[in-house]
C-alpha cells in the first residue's frame, strides 16, 4: 500500500454510539491508520484526543454539514484542528444549495469564507460528492460547475468513487481530471445500479416498488468499482490519504466485519 488508510466512522455509527473508545480500539487493531469523523458522539475534544492517543490513531478529517460550519466556523474548525485534522469535508449539499439551486450563491459565499479560514489554520476544506451532482446544466455536471466556480485553495475534491461510478463516470479517470486537487479519496464499492431506493441509506424513502436488482454496498474487494485502478489514479494525482466508507454493511454481515474485509483487501494489494 502506498497510502495510509482511514475509515469514515459513519460506517460504524451504531458501534460508536454504544462505545466510541472500544470502536476506535477495534479499528486500530484491524490495521487502520486513521479515522474521519462524522461527529464526536457527544464527546468533548479533550476526551476524543485521549481516545485517539490511546489507540494510536490519527484524526485526518471530519465530515461537517455546511449549515453547521456556517454557525460558528472558527470554533468548529479549531475543534477539529485540535484533534489533528488536516481536512474538513462538506458531505452533502441540499438541493437548493447545489449549482443551479436558489441558494447556490449563498452556499458559494459560505464556502469561500470557510475555505479561507481553514487555509489560514493550515487546513483544507473538501467537498464529498454523491451521484446527484452528476446531473447536467448546459452539458456540464453540477459537480464540475461547483469546482469551476470555487477557488481550489478554498475547496478541494474528495471524490467518492462509488457515487462517481453510479453517476456514470469512470472513478479513476475522474480523479485524474482534478490532478493536484484531490488530497483524500473515498473508497467505496457496490453492486446493482441506480434505483429509486438507493437513498434510503441516508434517510430518503421511496414508495415505489422494490427493484429487482437492488443497489447494495459492498466491502472493497467486491463490487463494480476497480479499486486498484482508483489507487493508481490517486497516486498519480498526489493524493495523501484514502478513506474506507460503507454506508450500509453487506447483507448478512456486520459493519465491523465489512470494515475488516476492506482493510484486509487493501493490505493485500
Amino acid at each position: 500500500m502506498k497510502f495510509p488508510v482511514a475509515i469514515q466512522l459513519y460506517s460504524l455509527r451504531e458501534e460508536t454510539a454504544k462505545n466510541f473508545s472500544e470502536t476506535l480500539q477495534a479499528v486500530a487493531e484491524m490495521g487502520y491508520d486513521g479515522v474521519e469523523f462524522a461527529g464526536l458522539g457527544g464527546h468533548t475534544v479533550a476526551e476524543m484526543q485521549a481516545m485517539l492517543k490511546e489507540n494510536g490513531l490519527r484524526a485526518i478529517s471530519a465530515h461537517v454539514a455546511l449549515e453547521e460550519l456556517v454557525v460558528d466556523p472558527d470554533k468548529t474548525l479549531a475543534d477539529y484542528k485540535a484533534l489533528g485534522c488536516d481536512y474538513v469535508a462538506i458531505p452533502y449539499l441540499v438541493e437548493e444549495k447545489r449549482p443551479g439551486g436558489v441558494d447556490f450563491d449563498n452556499a458559494l459565499r459560505a464556502i469561500a469564507v470557510i475555505g479561507a479560514k481553514a487555509k489560514e489554520m493550515g487546513m483544507q476544506l473538501l467537498y464529498h460528492n454523491h451521484d446527484f451532482e452528476f446531473q447536467t446544466v448546459d452539458g456540464e455536471y453540477l459537480l464540475d460547475m461547483l469546482y469551476r466556480v470555487t477557488d481550489p485553495a478554498h475547496l478541494a475534491v474528495q471524490p467518492d468513487v462509488c457515487w462517481v461510478s453510479v453517476g456514470g463516470e469512470d472513478p479513476a479517470e475522474y480523479i485524474k481530471k482534478y490532478d493536484g486537487r484531490v488530497p483524500v479519496v473515498h473508497l467505496k464499492n457496490y453492486v446493482g445500479g441506480k434505483t429509486d431506493h438507493m437513498y434510503e441509506l441516508i434517510g430518503i424513502e421511496s414508495d415505489k416498488p422494490k427493484d429487482e436488482k437492488p443497489f447494495e454496498m459492498r466491502s472493497l474487494g467486491e463490487g463494480i468499482v476497480d479499486i486498484p485502478a482508483v489507487l493508481a489514479a490517486a497516486q498519480e494525482v498526489g493524493s495523501k490519504w484514502v478513506v474506507v466508507e460503507q454506508d450500509l454493511p453487506t447483507p448478512g454481515k456486520t459493519p465491523m466485519v465489512c470494515a475488516k474485509e476492506s482493510i484486509d483487501y487493501l493490505r493485500s494489494l
